[in-house]
């Protein structure tokens, strides 16, 4: 007998979190080595390009999180309905899917264009500005009421799960933020030399997103561990 497919979503949704949470450690350890005055700019470079590449991987993670979570959700429903209706039902997996779709190309796009068309970076932070208070409103519903969307199995885990999300989203944006000056700075650096300042300014910036990455890292374990072990349900 082949396997259920509901097992071949969880694969999915596992191998998401692994890919996600190790190529961020690849862009971290490849960072450190763009931020070495003692190297040449040449393999201070390639470094930047490896940690470029590298950042496509998590970005994409972080996308098919959204739509396998809630394929799964829709397989597993325990009894979740509202007013009498289905809630996570096949209609809302296919529109998660084709909204994702539509994120997952404005991100890719944003990633390869740095920046360059304006509309791209703003439709892709308003997505996720977006998602991140209806995530944060969900786990609060979820985690607030009694029986929500009527399941009765005490899915709490699941509040602290999708608040995880948004806060590795939240944070994914606090890194874009605290990257904004890198641009100029490296363009100084390539061009007239790694005087103090420039240099000051490349590792300030670079070293400056590493709470955030810690708050992705931590959030992507936690919610993994919530997903699996589903701390306090009655299944």
């Amino acid at each position: 007998m082949g396997a259920h497919p509901y097992g071949w979503w969880i694969v999915l949704h596992l191998v998401l979190f692994v890919f996600w949470l190790g190529g961020d450690l690849g862009v971290y350890y490849s960072s450190r080595f763009v931020i070495r005055p003692d190297l040449t700019p040449a393999a201070r470079g390639t470094a930047l390009s490896i940690m470029n590449g590298l950042d496509l991987g998590p970005k994409i993670c972080l996308v098919l999180f959204l739509p396998s979570g809630v394929t799964l959700m829709a397989m597993d429903p325990h009894g979740a309905t509202l007013a009498g209706h289905e809630v996570f039902g096949w209609p809302l997996v296919v529109l998660t899917w084709v909204f994702a779709a539509g994120w997952l190309a404005s991100a890719i796009a944003d990633h390869r264009t740095h920046g360059k068309y304006p509309w791209v970076r703003r439709a892709d932070w308003t997505i996720r500005i977006g998602l991140i208070a209806a995530l944060f409103g969900s786990a609060a519903y979820t985690f607030a009421a009694a029986e929500p969307f009527g399941v009765t199995t005490n899915p709490r885990w699941l509040a602290g799960k999708i608040f995880l999300y948004g806060l590795a989203i939240a944070c994914g944006l606090g890194i874009r933020i605290k990257l904004k000056p890198f641009g100029a700075a490296w363009g100084a650096l390539m061009t007239r030399g790694g005087d103090p300042g420039t240099e000051s300014a490349v590792k300030r910036s670079i070293d400056g997103c590493v709470p955030y990455v810690l708050g992705i890292w931590i959030s992507v374990l936690a919610a993994a561990v919530l997903g699996v072990l589903k701390p306090g349900a009655n299944l």
